[in-house]
């Protein structure tokens, strides 16, 4: 029987934390009695945010620095966390030993032994463990994601993402904000942030279900953007100025699939450059290449009139809109990254009413966040290829049916909007 009203715990109370929290509010039926950081006027200032939120209706809210005790003391259905990265799975596995689905902020795993961690826990125990990966609920990717579907693109052959973002700042003030990003860039060198784009083309190579990712070759340059960044903002004397990190400025990862695919990963965060998460996809009937968040272009047979030069896809994009985009919109789209990251809480919050399947689940977060580890192992080893454990232990082959829903990201559940339109 699906709940009216969810109880759920927030752990991670950063800048990201703060706003997810004030989203997650946002979303009839949910509570959050229960807040968390270690930092006490971070854990404080999530209890306001909670108190001051438009749909709060009186109910008692406490404040942790500590997750376990808020495990502990509380009442509750679910975990959201928005820890550090590397923190991530040890309070999923804590969550859902305690008998709470959880979901977690996106970001890397520190090994590949927590991946089997989290999927070991959550079969255990029948909770899940949902990547909270919101670009899978980007207006451009749904679109995308329906006209393979729908046969436009052909058979797929290879796909491309990254995540091409200008942090310097971010990076180097990371002691400053209390931001784990700085600690990772220092003594990690691989594909830090790999979910933004790979979950999408996860998604569109129904990898997990039916398809799976073999094998990792990982090369990373050298180590000079942060450098320049803190000489010319911190000075020559700055300990970052003269710090060797061990992150390469460019980092770039070549998986194989099962099928034949092959997916091309570009980690970019220590230069200056327009951001971008660098999509492409190519078929046996065209491609669709992102330049910039604002350069989309494809050339598909039969609907471009060529595919020897480039038309603009964002011009055509409402051609293609996928239904849940269609719906949003006559909705009125919420805040957070265009939108997409108010559709995949709401996809949280209607899997913990359901006490159901989530869109993306266990294996999914597993499968996403094993590629940072993995690509450390083959950039340390000069390229080499690095095998990728299969989580489903060969059920990727045969998986039962996956739950279909107006969130559904492994198909266009068209049946849920119809009618929605005319409304």
């Amino acid at each position: 029987m699906k709940k009216p009203v969810v109880r759920i715990g927030f752990v991670g109370l950063g800048g990201r934390g703060q706003g997810m929290l004030e989203l997650l509010l946002t979303i009839p039926g949910v509570e959050v009695p229960a807040v968390c950081d270690r930092v006490p006027e971070r854990a404080q200032r999530g209890e306001e945010i909670v108190k001051q939120s438009e749909l709060y209706s009186g109910y008692e809210v406490r404040s942790y620095v500590d997750h376990r005790e808020l495990i502990k003391n509380e009442r509750l259905d679910a975990l959201m966390i928005c820890t550090t990265w590397i923190s991530h799975a040890r309070v999923a596995i804590d969550g859902m030993r305690a008998g709470l689905h959880t979901a977690m902020e996106v970001g890397g795993a520190a090994s590949v032994e927590e991946c089997w961690q989290l999927v070991r826990t959550s079969e255990d125990t029948g909770k899940f463990c949902m990547i909270l990966e919101n670009c899978c609920y980007d207006r451009k990717e749904m679109a995308l994601y329906k006209m393979v579907k729908d046969g436009l693109f052909g058979e797929i052959v290879h796909c491309e993402g990254g995540y091409r973002h200008d942090l310097r700042d971010e990076i180097s003030l990371g002691r400053e904000n209390i931001h784990g990003r700085l600690f990772n860039f220092m003594h990690r060198n691989g594909e830090l942030y790999p979910t933004h784009q790979l979950g999408p083309i996860c998604k569109l190579l129904d990898v997990n279900r039916g398809n799976r990712m073999l094998t990792i070759c990982s090369v990373a340059s050298k180590a000079a953007g942060l450098n320049r960044w803190n000489l010319i903002n911190k000075g020559e004397d700055h300990d970052l100025t003269r710090y060797h990190f061990a992150e390469g400025d460019v980092v770039t990862s070549i998986i194989k699939c099962a099928h034949g695919e092959t997916i091309l990963l570009n980690h970019d965060c220590c230069l200056p450059r327009p951001y971008s998460r660098d999509y492409v996809i190519q078929g046996t009937k065209g491609i669709f290449k992102e330049a910039t968040e604002r350069e989309l272009r494809f050339a598909l047979e039969g609907v471009t009139e060529t595919t020897h030069s480039y038309e603009d896809f964002g011009e055509r994009l409402p051609e293609f809109e996928h239904p849940l985009w269609k719906w949003y919109q006559t909705e009125g789209v919420k805040a957070g990254h265009g939108g997409m990251d108010w559709l995949v809480l709401s996809a949280f919050a209607e899997a913990v009413k359901e006490d159901a399947e989530p869109p993306m689940d266990v294996y999914d977060t597993a499968s996403w966040m094993v590629i940072t580890a993995l690509s450390e192992q083959s950039a340390a080893m000069g390229g080499m290829p690095v095998p990728i454990p299969d989580f489903t232990n060969g059920e990727w082959i045969d998986r039962k049916p996956f739950r279909r829903g107006k969130f559904c990201v492994n198909a266009v559940c068209d049946e849920f909007f119809e009618g929605e339109e005319e409304q």
